[in-house]
């Protein structure tokens, strides 16, 4: 079965053509201020726009309020919502209600509680993002290039699509999907050259190596 691989943080139009090309399922949209790939809507929207049929246009949001996501919705053709702040399974909940997405929520794991706590989410959200734990007092909930110990997954079953993120590089994934029995991944900072500057040979070879 193919790995689908998200190649989340785009932000040129060179960066949505690597993803096209290398096979990518799902593309990701920052909108976080913090983040060095943050996009604005108007760009968002240009960039969805560019994505050919297929090809899942994700936006990454952190606890944001209803008005940001009137305005991103509203603006921006999106498949998927991605909530990866602090949302409750009530949020998630409300979030699908309102815009008629569906909802993947992140979350992050450095112990088995972790995990336990993902399943929360178990017939609220419509997919699971499980990334690795930001360290106290890090800016950014994700993107930060960590990984964390795959075999806390081993015996977990899921009752929805889930996605294994948190320092996968073209060098790595292989090995995550092994360990973890993962059949999505997700990429970000693993496939830079530069804080939100994307490589598209590194896409193309992260893309390729999910999959040997």
């Amino acid at each position: 079965m193919k790995v689908r691989a998200k190649l989340c943080g785009l932000t040129t139009e060179g960066d949505i053509d690597a993803a096209a090309a290398a096979g990518a399922a799902y593309i990701g949209l920052v909108f976080f201020e913090k983040s060095p790939r943050n996009v604005t809507v108007e760009t968002a929207r240009s960039l969805a726009l560019r994505a050919p049929v297929g090809l899942a246009k994700v936006a990454l949001v952190v606890n944001a309020d209803d008005a940001a996501l009137d305005h991103i919705t509203a603006t921006v053709p999106l498949d998927m919502l991605q909530l990866h702040g602090a949302e409750t399974p009530e949020r998630v909940a409300a979030v699908k209600a309102r815009y008629g997405l569906p909802v993947m929520k992140a979350l992050g794991i450095a112990s088995r509680a972790d995990v336990a706590r993902a399943q929360l989410y178990s017939g609220v959200a419509d997919q699971l993002l499980l990334d690795a734990k930001p360290a106290a007092g890090e800016a950014l909930p994700g993107g930060n290039g960590l990984s964390f110990d795959w075999r806390l997954l081993e015996g977990e079953s899921w009752s929805m699509p889930w996605m294994l993120a948190g320092g996968l590089t073209p060098d790595n994934v292989a090995e995550a999907v092994r360990y973890s029995g993962a059949r999505q991944v997700d990429v970000s900072s693993g496939i830079e050259t530069a804080p939100g500057q994307k490589s598209a040979e590194l896409v193309a070879k992260f893309v390729s190596e999910a999959n040997r």
